[in-house]
């Protein structure tokens, strides 16, 4: 079965006027720029961060929630992990 020309789609001949029009539609404005979604996807990235690392230290930890804060923390777990508190 070879396919005819006539079942070929034909195209709509567009007039400038609509053709203008159509390119305007796609050039929308966005609400939120680009740089700006970035930004705060950044943040609640960080935000959430925290908020775990309270979670994690505070309720499953038993410490205080706040602790995980305090540097000297950090210190002893980097101590632990790289075993150079271990003489």
């Amino acid at each position: 079965m070879a396919t005819d020309s006539k079942n070929k789609p034909k195209k709509k001949k567009v007039s400038q006027s609509e053709e203008v029009n159509t390119r305007k539609d796609k050039h929308r404005r966005r609400a939120l720029p680009i740089w700006l979604r970035i930004i705060i996807v950044l943040f609640l990235s960080i935000l959430a961060l925290a908020i775990g690392l309270m979670i994690g230290y505070g309720v499953l930890g038993g410490g205080n929630p706040f602790g995980v804060f305090d540097w000297s923390i950090w210190e002893h777990i980097i101590d632990i992990m790289t075993g150079a508190g271990a003489e």
